[in-house]
Formats: C-alpha cells, structure tokens, sequence
C-alpha cells in the first residue's frame, strides 16, 4: 500500500555523502512549518521536536540508489512512502494501535515500518502510507509478479469508494493512508493466487489531473494493460530511491496516526519522516510522477526482528485471479476451513 531557512551543503560535501552512500539530514534547523519532502530527506537537518526543545532528531537517508543522479531534482518530484505491516499489539508496546474488526471480534495491532523491497510472508496484514509533494490526483495500480518474470493484469486498488469514499485529490505534506483507516478493513492481507506468485508490483502515480473516463467502483477496476506500460515509458524513467536508516520496526506514532486521520493537517519538518523517498531527476515540476514500488513474497518471512510480509515488481499477463492485496475477507484459511467443516 496511504510538509525555511536551510543552509545548503556546498557541492563538493554533497559529492562526498553521494559517494559513501549516506545523506544525512540533520545539518542545519528547519523551522517547524509545512515541510518539504526532498529538502527534509536529503538537504536540511537536525530538526527541532518542538518549539525551544533542545533535542535534535538525526536521520540519516541511505542512497540505494547512487547511480541514479540526485542533484537538480524538482523539490515536487519526489514522492514519501512508508509500508506497515501489522502485528498483534502487546502490553509493553508503546506505539499507537488500529483496529480491525474480524466478524464480531475486534483486535488492536500495532503498524510497524517495513523497509521497501524487502520479503513479506504470505498473510501479513500491511498498510500504506503516502506523503506527495505537490497537489495532484493519487492513483495506485497493483500487479501479481510470477518467476518467469511476467505480470498480472493492472488492477486500479486506489481510488476505489470503499477507500476515502472514492476521494484521490491530495495535497503537498498530506498523509494518505491506503487503506483508509476509517474502511471496514483498512488494511491488505498479502495472499498468493496461485504457486508461482512472487509479489506484488505498486506503481503510485501523481497527476496533475484526474484521468479521464476512469470509472471507480467498491472494487478494484482493471486496467489496459498497454496503457500502463506507456504510462511507465512515458513517466516512469530513473527513479532513485533514499531509505532511511535504523528505523525498520519502528511502531506507528500519534502525529503520524493524526495526520492520517486530518485530511486538513499538514505534515511539518518536526514529525517523522517517510520510510522511503523516490525521486525522479528527469520529471519537471507540473509533470506527471510514476514510482514502481516492490513487494515480493518471502519464504520464512522478513528476519526475527519482525513476523512476517512481502514484495516484487512488473510486466506481462497471464491467467489467475489479478490481484492478491484482499480486503473483502480477515479471516484466516484455517478459520475458513473450520468453518467450511461446521456447515
């Protein structure tokens, strides 16, 4: 699956965080006004919690992508995103909890950060986050990826009216939380269609305006296919990728649980930062912005410091149900089963 004064590093100390693969931010003090994702993410730091508290956030954003220029990028050509996955809330937790109601039964989970492109088990509950930069329309395509390298067909999971009642305008520091958190069930369970099913490939789109003769149901709409590959020839060039570090497993905090909620709250340069940042050197601003996001499926899940979720990417169509983020049913197979077995 859902914003300044700032002292500028000098090219030749930009060079240098380039080439070691790390760009901090926490150089310089952004005042607590709406933020700005790129210069958040990659040139301003050491960011007051509040207003006269001393404290000082460090985040460090790790370049996995270093071949892929990263100066003179358009300040809304980048894009923020944060995958959750889902675990049963605990005692000790400190984190904010959401909950999901399974039947009559009601159960608190707690969201914690995932990093991108990194394996999820198969029946992770997982939540997106999504922070623009810009003001535009949000579109979210969902693909099955397979091991022979081909793709499912395109299904449009957002908009749809059972998510934000079918509402996709976004605004620059706005947090978009796909699912939303007040539909029936706002999350995705990752479930293979069929053997050979490997992940999912998200591609996230900002336009400037809404497509044209999209008509958006309770479910999810299929696209042309051809139509998406040209979208990604057209806007989807080099895409870098900035993540942030020693954060993975961090649990979900109540400015980012209230700026999901307020459609009219704005993030500021205070408040937790996006997992990971796309950025785009070739998009102008004003032009349409596409990321492709991967979550494949892992084996064993993603290491013990968390229980599960998946992952993956792109291309073609065979046959097999299109699409494997579920929402339409919480339950458990072996709850399913049992029940199957009781009738």
């Amino acid at each position: 699956m859902d914003k300044t004064t700032i002292r500028c590093l000098n090219l030749s100390t930009l060079m240098c965080f380039l080439f070691s693969g790390l760009v901090p931010t926490a150089l310089a003090q952004q005042p607590e006004t709406t933020r700005d994702i790129w210069l958040t993410a990659y040139g301003s730091t050491d960011v007051a919690l509040k207003s006269g508290d001393r404290r000082r956030k460090q985040r460090r954003y790790r370049n996995l992508t270093p071949r892929i220029a990263a100066q003179n990028v358009a300040n809304d050509s980048v894009l923020g995103v944060t995958i959750w996955q889902l675990r049963p809330s605990r005692p000790a937790d400190r984190g904010e909890r959401i909950l999901i109601h399974s039947g009559p039964e009601s159960t608190q989970w707690v969201p914690v950060r995932v990093p991108a492109n990194s394996p999820l088990t198969e029946g992770s509950l997982v939540r997106l986050s999504i922070e623009p930069a810009r003001t535009g329309y949000l579109y979210v395509i969902d693909r099955e990826q397979y091991t022979n390298g081909s793709f499912g067909e395109p299904m449009l999971i957002f908009p749809t009216l059972k998510i934000r009642n079918g509402d996709n305008a976004v605004n620059k520091s706005q947090l978009i939380e796909v699912p939303d958190r007040r539909d029936d069930i706002p999350c995705f369970r990752l479930e293979r269609s069929r053997p050979d099913h490997i992940g999912e490939s998200l591609t996230v789109l900002i336009m400037p305006q809404p497509f044209a003769g999209l008509t958006i149901s309770d479910e999810p709409l299929k696209l042309d296919e051809a139509q998406v590959i040209e979208w990604e020839k057209r806007w989807g060039k080099q895409t870098g990728q900035l993540e942030l570090s020693n954060s993975v497993g961090r649990s979900w905090t109540k400015e980012e649980k209230e700026a999901g909620a307020d459609a009219t709250r704005v993030l500021k340069a205070g408040d937790p930062v996006p997992q990971t940042v796309f950025y785009s050197p070739d998009a102008k601003s004003g032009d349409p912005l596409l990321v492709n996001l991967r979550l494949p499926y892992g084996n064993g899940g993603m290491s013990k410091q968390l229980s599960g979720s998946k992952h993956s990417a792109k291309k073609k169509k065979p046959a097999g149900k299109p699409v494997s983020f579920k929402r339409d049913n919480m339950r458990t197979k072996q709850e399913q089963q049992k029940e199957t077995q009781n009738r």
